[in-house]
């Protein structure tokens, strides 16, 4: 496979797979959109390895080594016959992407399934740090914009992000991979049991906790929101619809009522609200 038809199997993919945020957004300019689409299909795929299919942990761990081992011939320059990897040697040597962000991601995806409770908000944004940041540093650097101001703002959206995805997918999380990504320090607290997860019980001591979660990746999300102002023209733009759509989630989850466990869906009114606050900011 050459090169041309590398990029558009990556393009292919970003296409097929449903996200919570719009994956190369026609906002963006193609050249940086084709290069988006390529970092989401390195991560797609190591994604799958983690959690699709019927693959047994230790068979899981194996097949995310080996694609590392990909990631690390690619980086080398070696032949890597794989798509995915053959359009990621074009796009890390084009832009000069920091590849550790890589790795880190691997990581990330290697710690889902070996680990599925953390005991503190601390062990929850260090998984933050290496499964949603490296994403926001690597579009930073495919535009040539990474400061390390705008990458600590930076990682506050992508941290906030990640955790309003948890709050979102929570009965999914548990239901499907056995996991609980809110910290079990909060959920004793509360007085909240795993037995309740399980049970979709949504009665006064969750409602307590998943507000307290809302309120504290909404702070989170509120403290990198700057960036969306500091970065110019379509970056700009995408990056406040992207912060705003997270602040209208936000907003959805606090709203919810006698069913915590279900996925809020924006609404046309909040898909309204979302780009007129993208294009007339505060």
């Amino acid at each position: 496979m050459n090169v041309k038809e590398a990029y558009q199997y990556c393009q292919q993919m970003a296409k097929q797979h449903y996200e919570n945020f719009p994956v190369a957004s026609l906002i963006l300019p193609r050249r940086i959109r084709r290069a988006v689409t390529v970092i989401y299909a390195f991560a797609r795929t190591a994604d799958d390895l983690a959690d699709e299919g019927e693959m047994t942990p230790e068979q899981r761990i194996e097949a995310l080594n080996a694609y590392e081992q990909k990631l690390a011939a690619c980086i080398k320059g070696e032949l890597v016959d794989d798509p995915v990897f053959i359009a990621l040697h074009d796009v890390i040597g084009e832009f000069q992407l920091s590849t550790e962000l890589f790795y880190d991601l691997l990581s990330a995806f290697r710690q889902d399934i070996t680990q599925t409770r953390y005991d503190n908000f601390g062990e929850l944004m260090d998984y933050c740090r290496r499964s949603a940041n490296p994403v926001g540093r690597l579009l930073l650097e495919l535009y040539g914009v990474a400061t390390p101001k705008n990458n600590a703002y930076s990682d506050g959206i992508c941290s906030a992000l990640q955790l309003i995805n948890f709050l979102q997918d929570i009965r999914q999380d548990y239901e499907e991979n056995n996991r609980i990504y809110l910290p079990q320090a909060d959920m004793q607290k509360f007085n909240v049991s795993e037995l309740q997860i399980k049970a979709h019980l949504s009665d006064a001591g969750i409602k307590q906790l998943l507000t307290f979660q809302v309120e504290r990746a909404r702070k989170i999300l509120k403290a990198g929101a700057p960036l969306g102002k500091i970065l110019p023209g379509r970056l700009g733009l995408e990056m406040r619809l992207i912060i705003y759509g997270g602040t209208r989630i936000l907003y959805r989850l606090h709203q919810q009522e006698h069913n915590y466990f279900s996925r809020p869906r924006l609404r046309l009114i909040d898909k309204i609200w979302i780009v007129w606050r993208a294009f007339f900011p505060r």
